[in-house]
């Protein structure tokens, strides 16, 4: 299962205990509504925090890419400008066909 599957389905079952507990905590008073509020505010915190280092390393593996991108660009100068050259043409001819 990928990272992204992961955190749908965390996500997923974090919004059903919310508003489980959401559901709960209406008919409850006093004590019990506010240890029920604490669990959602953490489980929130928690998700909070997946998600930060989830964007952390979609962050890092996006500035790699670049510094890859570049250094081959660097590299291969002229490759670089046949390829964007190709993919240019071949783009121009399929939006030539419609």
């Amino acid at each position: 299962m990928s990272r992204r599957d992961s955190l749908v389905e965390d996500f997923s079952a974090l919004l059903a205990e919310a508003e489980d507990l959401l559901k709960h905590a209406t008919e409850e008073t006093g004590d019990k509504a506010q240890a029920l509020r604490q669990q959602v505010e953490t489980r929130l915190l928690n998700a909070r925090l997946r998600l930060q280092e989830l964007e952390g390393d979609a962050v890092a593996r996006a500035k790699a890419a670049s510094r890859a991108t570049d250094e081959y660009v660097h590299d291969h100068p002229w490759q670089t400008v046949g390829i964007a050259a190709a993919v240019g043409f071949v783009v121009g001819l399929l939006l030539n066909r419609r």
